[in-house]
């Protein structure tokens, strides 16, 4: 396992539609491994593929917070949203994309997802609060969607300014 560059926005792969994994094989499971690393190293509740420059549909997410809890780590493979309640919640949501930036994203407050596991075998199930959350913020990278794309004109420019303005920084080391 190794820990892998992120992209920081703006950067024209995160904004690109992934292709769907064709067959799953010992390369995508070294890519869920890592990044499975590089999201704990980081430290996230999540990451998708693109944000990792690899463009296809896989993310991965671990929404256990409590440091005394055994941590779930979760690999989708293709996921897909099948079902959203009408309920909404709002998040104060962050990307480890779009570093040191929060800001409030109001989505589904459940949803249902169907995707594959690395054994392939075809999985479901529903997500509330945090989980559903980072599910959607995850799929919404497969989709060439970032948070901030939720937000008004003006406060996206300000983000998007700040991070043009961080990678020049670590440009110059």
């Amino acid at each position: 396992m190794s820990i892998r560059p992120i992209l920081i926005h703006p950067d024209p792969r995160l904004k690109k539609v992934t292709a769907p994994v064709a067959s799953i094989d010992d390369d995508l499971r070294r890519l869920a491994d890592d990044m499975l690393e590089t999201m704990y190293d980081a430290p996230g509740i999540g990451l998708a593929a693109p944000q990792v420059a690899v463009m296809r549909r896989v993310i991965v997410m671990d929404c256990q917070k409590d440091s005394e809890a055994t941590p779930e780590p979760m690999v989708l493979i293709n996921p897909e949203i099948v079902w959203t309640s009408e309920t909404t919640s709002v998040y104060d949501e962050g990307c480890l994309s779009i570093p040191e930036q929060y800001a409030e994203v109001t989505r589904p407050a459940e949803v249902e997802v169907a995707w594959l596991g690395l054994d392939g075998k075809p999985q479901r199930a529903r997500f509330d609060g945090l989980w559903a959350t980072c599910v959607q913020h995850e799929i919404d990278h497969l989709d060439g969607k970032l948070f901030i794309d939720y937000l008004g004109p003006l406060k996206r420019q300000m983000i998007t300014r700040k991070m043009q303005k961080l990678k020049r920084e670590m440009a110059r080391g």
